[in-house]
């Protein structure tokens, strides 16, 4: 079971119990239950990861950092002339993400 988040930064931070109502929280908690996700939730994930600074397969909050490397695939993408990695839950929420004409996607597995 993964846990729902770790501390990722040395100052004062809220403890994780007041998280609780945000989006991420509830998302961590509802895939470690066992619940599968909406499409919805697929695409904010995929948005989530691939639009923050700090991780590749994480999402920050508040100083926290919640995991979602067991549901999220990497992916390369072919657009444009140039090819990008990108994280995603599946190729369906990785093309509502991206814009513009997609050339190819290839899914990398391990």
């Amino acid at each position: 079971m993964t846990p729902i988040a770790t501390r990722f930064v040395d100052w004062d931070i809220p403890e994780l119990s007041t998280l609780q109502d945000s989006k991420v929280y509830q998302l961590r908690k509802q895939l470690n239950e066992g619940v599968p996700m909406c499409r919805q939730q697929k695409n904010w994930l995929t948005n989530s990861v691939n639009s923050n600074a700090y991780f590749k397969r994480s999402v920050p909050l508040m100083g926290y950092r919640f995991d979602f490397s067991d549901v999220l695939k990497r992916f390369f993408v072919k657009q444009y002339g140039h090819i990008a990695e990108y994280y995603a839950v599946d190729k369906t929420a990785l093309r509502a993400f991206l814009c513009g004409r997609i050339d190819e996607i290839i899914e990398i597995t391990d």
